[in-house]
């Protein structure tokens, strides 16, 4: 196992079995490149040898099963790979992953920022909302009331 990770296939992200797909998946590249490489190997290198890697890792390796998520607590930032929701437990929304390197998997720069700008946007407008409630009269008169 890599950083705790496990190689599974992946088959929401499939083409013929989601072999390549767990592939890329387990190393943090972009699955079209993978795919790319195996298709090279195919034609160029070794095809009988790859046909049967292939097949036999579409046998050997699990599924991924579906609820399977990545726990492991990371910063909210970590080196420019990107965004969590720091409070614990569970995690609201999806960690913007930030690519570095073309053949990485993620986002471009340019989209993880707009992502976590909007995501700042929306927890702004929700703390305007709350800010207003708790200087009106009416949650002045609510907690009055509460105290009788």
């Amino acid at each position: 196992m890599r950083n705790g990770k496990q190689l599974y296939r992946n088959p929401d992200n499939a083409r013929i079995a989601g072999v390549c797909s767990g592939i890329a998946e387990y190393f943090g590249l972009e699955t079209w490149l993978v795919r790319i490489l195996v298709v090279t190997g195919f034609f160029l290198l070794a095809g009988p040898f790859i046909f049967v890697a292939y097949i036999a890792a579409w046998f050997i390796l699990d599924k991924k099963p579906a609820g399977l998520k990545d726990n492991t607590p990371s910063p909210v930032f970590s080196k420019g790979k990107g965004w969590t929701n720091p409070n614990a437990g569970q995690v609201k929304s999806a960690k913007v992953e930030v690519k570095t390197k073309v053949w990485q998997a993620g986002e471009p720069p340019k989209q993880a920022f707009h992502d976590i700008r909007n995501r700042f946007e929306k927890a702004e407008v929700r703390l305007r909302k709350m800010e207003t409630y708790v200087t009106s009269r009416e949650y002045q008169l609510n907690k009055e009331i509460s105290r009788l």
